[in-house]
C-alpha cells in the first residue's frame, strides 16, 4: 500500500500544503480551531504519518526494528529483548526498543513514531486488548509481531508467539486438588489492558469450578503495599481450608514474601505458595517456590525469527506459536 502523501492530505482537508506543514509543526497562530480540527480528522481518516524523512525519498530497507514492551524494568522484558537480539543483530538489525508504561496512547505514539522512523518490522508486546490498535501496521505493509500476551480479533496470518497460560493454570488448579487445597487465592496487577494475567484467571476459575475449589483475586493495580498486605492477611483468615496464594506475576511474589516475612506466615505450613515467572532467585527462598515458568528468551527469538521471515519474504502474514508452560515443582505447596 502506497503511503499517503501531503498533498493528498491537503486536497482532501480542503487547505494548502503549507497549513499542513504549520500543522505538523504545532504553528497553530494563524489557524481556526476549525481548520486545526479539520486537519486533524483528515490526517486521522487518511492514515497519515508524516516520516522523518518525510523530505527523503525512502530507503529499501532502514535495518532497523521496533519493539514495544509494557514495562522496560521487568525482566520480563529485558529477557524477550535478549531472545530477540540474538536473532535479528547477526541478521544486520538494530533494535529501537521503546517503553509503553502500559498505557494506550504511549503505545500508539509510540508506534507512530516507528512508523516515523520506517522501521521494517515491528514487534509488539500489546497494550491494548484489540487488534484495531495495531491494524495500521498491515495497512502500511509493515511486518508485525504481537508478543505475550492476547487481543482481541487478530487475523490468524498475524504473527503472534504466546504461552499456554489458560491450559497450564487449568492444570495446575487439578494439582491443587490432588493435594488437599480448597481454595485458590491469586494476586494480581493488571498494569495493561491486555494483559497475560487474564488467560490465568480463566484458566484457575475453570478449574476451580470444575474442582469444587473457591476462587478469589486480589487485584492491585493503583493500590498501595499496605492496602495489598491487608487485604491479603483479611482473605486467608477468612477463607477456611487449606489456601493456595498464587501470584500472577513474578514482581508480586516480592511483596507477598514480604508480608508472610511480616505476619510470620510460612509456607507450605499455613498457605501453598506459587508463583509466574521466575529469573533463578526464588530457589534460594528456603527449599524453593513452585513455580510456572515460561521461556520469556525462547519466545524472543521464536517472534524475532516470524518478523525476519516475514520481511525476507516481503509479506505481513505469518503464523502463531504457543509455547509451553514449564512447572518447576517445588515443596512450598
Amino acid at each position: 500500500m502506497r503511503a499517503t502523501k501531503i498533498s493528498q492530505v491537503a486536497k482532501a482537508a480542503g487547505v494548502s500544503q503549507t497549513t499542513i506543514s504549520r500543522y505538523l509543526n504545532g504553528k497553530y497562530s494563524k489557524m481556526s480551531e476549525k481548520t486545526r480540527q479539520k486537519v486533524a480528522r483528515t490526517i486521522k481518516e487518511l492514515n497519515y504519518v508524516p516520516t522523518a524523512s518525510a523530505r527523503q525519498l525512502r530507503q529499501s530497507s532502514s535495518h532497523v526494528v521496533g519493539l514495544l514492551v509494557g514495562d522496560v524494568a521487568n525482566t520480563f522484558s529485558c529477557l524477550l529483548a535478549k531472545g530477540i537480539d540474538d536473532v535479528l543483530k547477526p541478521a544486520g538489525y538494530d533494535i529501537v526498543m521503546m517503553n509503553t508504561n502500559n498505557l494506550l496512547d504511549v503505545e500508539q505514539r509510540s508506534l507512530q513514531r516507528l512508523f516515523e522512523l520506517q522501521a521494517d518490522g515491528i514487534l509488539i508486546q500489546p497494550d491494548s486488548i484489540n487488534y484495531s490498535s495495531f491494524a495500521a501496521c498491515r495497512q502500511r505493509d509493515v511486518p508485525l509481531v504481537l508478543i505475550d500476551r492476547e487481543v482481541k480479533d487478530q487475523p490468524q496470518d498475524i504473527g503472534k508467539v504466546t504461552s499456554a497460560n489458560q491450559d497450564a493454570c487449568y492444570h495446575l488448579g487439578r494439582i491443587l486438588k490432588q493435594k488437599g487445597y480448597q481454595n485458590i487465592l491469586t494476586v494480581s496487577a493488571h498494569f495493561a489492558e491486555a494483559s497475560g494475567q487474564i488467560p490465568r484467571i480463566a484458566g484457575l476459575k475453570m478449574a476451580a469450578e470444575d474442582f469444587d475449589l473457591l476462587y478469589y483475586n486480589i487485584e492491585t493495580k493503583g493500590e498501595s503495599d499496605k492496602w495489598l498486605q491487608r487485604e491479603l492477611i483479611k482473605a486467608i483468615h477468612r477463607l477456611r481450608g487449606k489456601t493456595a496464594v498464587i501470584s500472577l506475576m513474578g514482581p508480586v511474589l516480592f511483596k507477598i514474601l514480604d508480608i508472610f516475612r511480616q505476619f510470620n506466615i510460612h509456607f507450605p505450613e499455613d498457605v501453598g505458595l506459587i508463583s509466574f515467572d521466575d529469573w533463578d532467585w526464588s530457589k534460594y527462598v528456603q527449599n524453593g517456590i513452585y513455580l510456572l515458568k515460561q521461556d520469556v528468551e525462547l519466545m524472543g527469538r521464536i517472534a524475532a525469527r516470524k518478523l525476519l521471515n516475514q520481511i525476507k519474504g516481503k509479506t505481513t502474514q505469518s503464523d502463531l506459536t504457543i509455547l509451553p508452560v514449564e512447572f518447576v515443582k517445588k515443596p512450598s505447596i
